[in-house]
């Protein structure tokens, strides 16, 4: 009798090193602010997720970054959506962790941002969508890796952003795109978009 081979056009990867290099995945893509002794700190994240359908969010970080200890310290960080246009702003607030000689830290000098009520933080300017969030717990032991999640305590979206009713959701998003991170290392505008298929009576 005949075996068939149903992973025939699969290749493995070897789970011991990080597969994540070998084939694309679409995220969404942040900027994560924290306050220092001496000014801010804007580093972008595409390990990102809300927590639940309520008011948490997290994303995965690393002791070895400022991000990781300055949240540690002040208990708190705030989350800019960026817009597609505003990609090399996020790219900007990765230079910190580039090894270049004499390199400003106070990058976000830099950047447009908009500050917080109180100013105890700061945001992209203009971004689509601006969280400011509590710490809530903080998960280690992923390796050098980490799981950080925040109480969301304030949350503004744009106007243009802003879903308003079931119709119109196409042109809406036509004509304000979002921004996707598609790892490794590229990044897409999205205009183009359909409804998904729930199965009648779908609930959450």
């Amino acid at each position: 009798m005949e075996v068939k081979n149903n992973f025939k056009d699969f290749i493995a990867l070897n789970v011991k090193e990080s597969i994540w290099e070998h084939f694309y995945t679409v995220a969404p893509l942040v900027v994560i602010g924290t306050k220092e002794e001496d000014g801010f700190d804007l580093a972008p994240k595409h390990m990102v997720t809300p927590i639940g359908f309520t008011d948490y969010f997290g994303f995965v970080c690393t002791p070895r970054h400022a991000t990781y200890r300055n949240i540690q310290k002040e208990k708190r960080f705030t989350v800019s959506f960026v817009k597609p246009d505003q990609i090399l702003l996020s790219s900007l607030a990765a230079m910190p962790r580039c090894a270049v000689d004499n390199f400003s830290k106070d990058i976000t000098t830099h950047i447009p941002t908009v500050s917080t009520e109180e100013g105890a933080n700061i945001f992209i300017a203009d971004s689509y969508v601006m969280l400011d969030c509590n710490l809530h717990l903080v998960i280690d032991g992923f390796d050098d890796y980490s799981i950080i999640t925040g109480k969301i305590k304030a949350a503004m979206v744009h106007r243009d952003y802003k879903i308003v009713s079931d119709e119109g959701q196409q042109t809406q998003i036509y004509e304000n795109p979002l921004l996707a991170y598609i790892a490794q290392g590229r990044f897409a505008s999205i205009k183009k978009t359909m409804s998904y298929p729930y199965p009648k009576d779908f609930q959450r």
